[in-house]
């Protein structure tokens, strides 16, 4: 497809993007650290790591993994936590040892996080101590020889430190027993002598990313430093012309462990030498909005449901506005009643975006100096080609619905270990096959149509129907499960479950109780409809297309 959508460029941003300026992630950082050494990097409960003492910590901790965990070049280590300055240390201390990032959602069950630990041959974690007790349950079954625990307030100074973390277990009781033996405290992890410098490469791999697939198991998209190099280039040669040379500060409310915030907030603000203004717990509403109040922000990113919440929130419209220039909407489809909503009370627009793990994420993005809804997900980003595909491969013209196809830097090298997986979603000549319905305007404006996948998208988060049947079909009072996306005012979609009996007995709440112990919460079934029979196929497969229409 001719690249149509450079004309409609904002004027700054280039069609292509250097990819040989950095050759890793890691070198990115060291960058961003020598400039903006007094800067704040991160900020979290009231406290903020400047780039030079976050330089310093990840070094050291980088240390920890090399001398004292002894783990080779290319060993994953996990890091399982929410939004806390603990995140951006430890990440950058396992990229700066050569080592490989494993994001875990703190959300997973036992089983959920069995099967990522296994899959990835994670050899050392790194937890805050209220998912311990999860952790505990898996551990002989997995091969991760090395847990490092860490508590709420740890990188925070005294005595805010000790009080935070008694409040958390003895007050508000959020830690539930644990024991696992011969764990090393994350602060003890952090006094090792810095690291030796590792050299890395554009092959090198950065992060195995973990999502979602057609067949319910959760695949890890290889996402090498140079997928992640591109895209950080392509995303803030984006950005740039929009925010200048002065320093500012990003709201970053969805978790780290999500390739969303990873990328877009805390790499790619990290670059340009902002502050990442991180938001533990972005669903205590009113905790989140004092925070904001304390602290000015110039940009901020969510997912729909999150900026609805925000403007629905008592306090929200007091705050000073003045300084937020960039809103950037992603994960899910972006509401226009919520988007011009934003925009009456902000002053700001609300610009959307989309991307996928497979991505690392960002593929299309809307010009940040949008004055309008224009219920499109953007312009492929630079460096970025498209494809709008039929069923048999071939390209359709512009204005023709077909599967919307990426070719780019920024597409990972394949899933881990299933190279059947990549297959199905490669082509023959690199594009990756989204999954997604889409069409190109004239002036190369990507819009969505529909899924061609199954997929429910909960609060911007990916469910695959398969996986929540797989559950469903677990408990041994049901024969047959079909799960659905149902449209939710809260949060786009939810979980709507088709279920045949086997014991007659069964009950919405007894299956409910069921998923809600295999399933992290946002993949749990909103509602169940038991059936005498699911409308199947001439071999037998279930149709979520009939139950979706009716």
């Amino acid at each position: 497809m001719d690249k149509v959508w450079l004309s409609s460029y904002p004027p700054g941003v280039p069609a292509e993007v250097d990819l040989s300026e950095f050759g890793s992630v890691n070198d990115i950082f060291a960058r961003s650290c020598a400039r903006f050494r007094e800067r704040p990097a991160y900020r979290n409960l009231g406290h903020s790591l400047s780039y030079g003492e976050l330089d310093r910590l990840s070094v050291a901790f980088a240390g920890f993994l090399q001398r004292r965990l002894k783990l080779a070049r290319g060993a994953r280590v996990a890091l399982m936590m929410p939004n806390l300055l603990q995140y951006p240390v430890a990440l950058f201390g396992v990229l700066r040892a050569g080592l490989v990032v494993v994001n875990v959602n703190p959300l997973y069950t036992p089983r959920e996080l069995e099967h990522q630990l296994r899959d990835a041959g994670v050899e050392a974690i790194v937890i805050l101590e209220n998912f311990a007790h999860t952790l505990e349950t898996v551990l002989g079954k997995v091969h991760v020889k090395h847990v490092i625990t860490t508590q709420i307030g740890d990188l925070l100074p005294v005595p805010k430190r000790w009080i935070v973390n008694a409040v958390v277990k003895h007050v508000r009781k959020k830690v539930p027993a644990w024991n696992i033996p011969a764990t090393t405290a994350f602060r003890d992890a952090l006094r090792e002598a810095p690291g030796e410098p590792v050299t890395l490469g554009h092959e090198d791999i950065a992060f195995l990313q973990y999502t979602g697939g057609t067949t319910g198991v959760a695949k890890g998209a290889i996402l090498t430093h140079g997928n992640m190099v591109a895209n950080l280039q392509q995303a803030s040669a984006w950005v740039a012309p929009f925010i200048g040379e002065q320093a500012g500060t990003i709201v970053t409310a969805l978790p780290l462990y999500h390739i969303f915030s990873l990328t877009a907030n805390g790499l790619t603000f990290m670059k340009v030498g902002w502050c990442n203004l991180l938001i533990t717990d972005p669903r205590d509403l009113k905790a989140f909005v004092h925070e904001l109040a304390q602290n000015p922000f110039h940009a901020i990113t969510g997912v729909n449901t999150l900026f609805n919440a925000l403007l629905n929130t008592e306090g929200f419209a007091a705050l000073d506005f003045k300084p937020l220039r960039v809103c950037l909407a992603g994960g899910m489809a972006l509401q226009q009643a919520v988007a011009e909503r934003w925009h009456a009370l902000t002053g700001a627009h609300l610009v959307e975006a989309y991307g996928l793990t497979e991505t690392a994420p960002a593929a299309c993005i809307n010009p940040l100096d949008m004055d309008h809804y224009n219920a499109s997900i953007g312009l492929p980003v630079p460096s970025t080609e498209i494809s709008i595909r039929d069923d048999g491969g071939a390209e359709l013209a512009l204005g023709e619905v077909g599967e919307l196809c990426i070719r780019g830097p920024q597409v990972m090298r394949g899933y881990w270990a299933r190279p059947d997986e990549t297959a199905k979603v490669m082509t023959t000549d690199g594009f990756l096959k989204t999954g997604d319905m889409a069409r190109v305007d004239e002036r190369g404006y990507v819009h969505l149509v529909d899924r061609k996948k199954d997929m429910i998208l909960v609060s911007g988060f990916n469910v695959y129907p398969n996986e929540v049947e797989s559950v469903a079909v677990m408990h041994p009072g049901v024969l047959e499960a079909a799960a659905i996306g149902v449209p939710d005012p809260q949060t786009g979609e939810a979980v709507k479950l088709y279920v045949v009996k086997k014991d007659p007995g069964l009950t919405a709440e007894a299956l409910v109780e069921h998923c809600r112990a295999n399933l992290t919460p946002y993949k749990v079934p909103h509602s169940i409809e038991f059936r005498d029979e699911l409308p199947k196929t001439n071999v037998g497969k279930i149709l979520r297309r009939a139950l979706r229409e009716g």
